[in-house]
């Protein structure tokens, strides 16, 4: 591991809105802050919104200056990403960001049932082959995992450059008659944008679009009572 590198995991463990539980501290047991977010470490009852794969946090960190009001949580793995958001939320002093570090298959053991308002997805690995899609974040699998903490009619963002990954998810949800409440596979070429903070783009995203790449993003509710299935394979 480089100098560099080192330096920002060091420096990330100073952050004060920076969680990083080791493996010892789930193993199938629930994290001490799970149901606590908002009261131990925001200090309100405000709404809490994740972002889960959040890179180097700047979708976490736009959306925490754009909405005051609201509480934000940036989840990766990958610590020398995340370190990026941390240091820019500590040194502006954004009270409503935090950054957790952990697999996204965790993400249950961290908070309870109904705590979160809505799940960010931002440019994720969109697992291009057939025998990976389980592992897109946006599969049935996934989504499941999601309702045992999103609450009820809670709001899903997907937002991506991969056409298939984008239209993978837009099949999905049609076949479970989830609520759309808004689709584009050319974003920014839309008049109608429904928010401005469709505005924030992150390092990636704008590397994408100067390439020439559409951007794909859809905006759905999932309901908690609802089972959601895959879509079958074709035969």
């Amino acid at each position: 591991m480089g100098k560099d590198k080192l330096r920002r995991f060091e420096e990330l463990g100073k952050f004060e809105r920076v969680f990083q539980p080791g493996i010892e501290e789930i193993n199938g047991k629930q994290y001490h802050l799970r149901g606590k977010w908002k009261s131990e470490v925001f200090k309100n009852n405000n709404p809490l919104i994740l972002e889960l794969g959040c890179g180097k946090g700047e979708y976490t960190i736009g959306l925490a200056k754009n909405f005051p009001d609201k509480n934000f949580i940036g989840v990766d793995i990958k610590g020398a990403r995340i370190w990026k958001g941390a240091k820019t939320s500590h040194e502006e002093k954004i009270l409503n960001a935090a950054f957790l570090r952990t697999r996204i298959e965790l993400i249950s053991s961290f908070f309870a049932m109904g705590e979160v308002d809505e799940i960010w997805v931002t440019f994720p690995d969109p697992q291009p082959t057939e025998r990976r899609k389980k592992k897109r974040l946006t599969s049935a699998g996934f989504l499941t995992l999601y309702q045992g903490f999103l609450k009820d009619g809670g709001i899903m963002h997907l937002k991506t450059d991969s056409d298939l990954l984008y239209e993978y998810t837009l099949s999905l949800v049609r076949f479970n008659s989830l609520e759309i409440l808004f689709e584009s596979s050319d974003l920014y070429k839309r008049s109608d944008l429904p928010d401005p903070i469709l505005g924030i783009k992150t390092y990636y995203e704008q590397k994408f679009l100067d390439q020439g790449s559409n951007i794909n993003y859809l905006k759905f509710r999932i309901k908690s009572q609802i089972p959601l299935h895959e879509i079958p394979e074709k035969e």
